[in-house]
């Protein structure tokens, strides 16, 4: 089950919407949420650095904005790490002949938002934002069982999905 909330970020507890009027707040199953999440990845513009999640504990998957990194708490060299990485985005998605707009860093790659230099040094792959899309619906789709508290969509220019 995932809790599926569009256009809210949740900042230490408190929400801010992220769009207006925002879209409701739904209780979905995971064929379910993939079926209204991978497209709304794949229609935005937004560059993007996705972690991939820890199946094992994680009860938040959401998108910061980069201008919300420091009212989310993110420690400024993590912010500086995902920034550098967000602003050396470029090439052609590994799936087609695309502009790649999406990073997706995997766990074995960076495990915890903790290991800065990780971050900063691993490959990752790159993506459009069709098959980013694709990518993370793909490994949220192989947690055998998870309760996701919350999830959100993309806004503004860039930013990252992390995971807590």
């Amino acid at each position: 089950m995932a809790t599926f909330i569009p256009d809210t970020l949740y900042l230490r507890g408190k929400p801010r919407l992220r769009r207006e009027p925002a879209r409701p707040e739904v209780s979905v199953c995971f064929d379910c949420l993939a079926s209204v999440l991978q497209p709304e990845l794949a229609s935005r513009p937004t560059r993007v650095v996705a972690f991939e999640p820890d199946g094992s504990s994680f009860t938040q998957y959401f998108f910061l904005g980069r201008e919300d990194f420091e009212a989310a708490g993110l420690r400024s060299e993590v912010a500086a790490a995902i920034l550098t990485r967000l602003e050396e985005l470029e090439g052609a998605c590994s799936d087609c002949d695309q502009p790649a707009t999406w990073l997706w860093i995997s766990r074995r790659e960076v495990s915890s938002l903790d290991q800065t230099e990780r971050i900063k040094g691993s490959p990752g792959a790159i993506f459009c934002a069709t098959h980013g899309a694709a990518k993370l619906c793909e490994a949220l789709g192989k947690i055998p069982e998870a309760n996701l508290f919350y999830i959100n969509a993309p806004y503004g220019e860039s930013g990252a999905y992390v995971w807590i």
